[in-house]
Parts: structure tokens; sequence; C-alpha cells
């Protein structure tokens, strides 16, 4: 079988289970192209992905929809809610609190879901954890 230029030596399937990323040329350093293409970094990438792209599109979608109110709904915007609070202040604060509750959630998940895999893949890789 002809590999691509550049390609590793071996695919990802013909790695035993454990064995670890240290570079074949035996300077005790990371076998970093193996890291990139093992099972376990891709589970990582996809772990990640599956987080990050739906929630910063959330995200997005509700600055968007506040954006466009505050541009184009100015009656909606400074109905009162309450004494001089109206649904733009309201609204504007929640962007805030919707930042922190994102900020609280991906903390919560990388700690559960990211962090276990990345103390993997370093153990394979024969680096100490921080």
């Amino acid at each position: 079988m002809t590999r691509p230029v550049g390609s590793p030596a071996f695919d990802v399937s013909e790695r035993s289970a454990g064995q670890e990323f240290i570079d074949p040329r035996g300077e005790g350093e990371p076998d970093y192209r193996a890291i990139q293409q093992s099972q376990e970094f891709a589970r990582l990438r996809r772990r990640l992905r599956l987080f990050v792209f739906p929630m910063s599109a959330l995200f997005f979608l509700w600055y968007m929809a506040f954006t466009l109110l505050s541009a184009y709904a100015h009656g909606f915007m400074s109905r009162k809610v309450s004494g001089e609070i109206n649904m733009g202040t309201i609204l504007g604060l929640t962007q805030f609190a919707s930042t922190m509750a994102i900020v609280l959630a991906y903390r919560r998940f990388a700690r559960k879901e990211i962090d276990p895999e990345v103390d993997r893949i370093r153990e394979l890789a024969g680096v100490d954890a921080k």
C-alpha cells in the first residue's frame, strides 16, 4: 500500500491499545503527529466541537436578536417594566447573565468531559500532568 507524503508510518488501527505516543527517534519527546492522528485525540476534538459549535451558534443568535431588537424595535425595547427599567436594560443585562451561564457550563463540561480525555492523552504521551 502506498502512503501520501507526510503520512505516518502506521495507521491508527495498527497502533495497539495503550501504546504510548513517544517519538520513535528516541529523543523522549511526544510524537505529536501520532497524537494528532490517534483515536483518543479525534474523540477529544469531537467532544469539544459538540459543545463549542452549538453553544457559539446559540449565543450568536441570541446576540443578533438583541442587536436587531435594539436597532429596529425601539417601541419594544423602551417599554417600561418597572420604574425606569425598560426591556432594553433587562435584555442587555441578560446578555451578561447568559455569558456567565455559558462560561460556567463550559467549565463544568471541560472538567467532566474534556479534562479526563486530555489526561489520558498526556499519559499516553508520557507527559507529566500539570
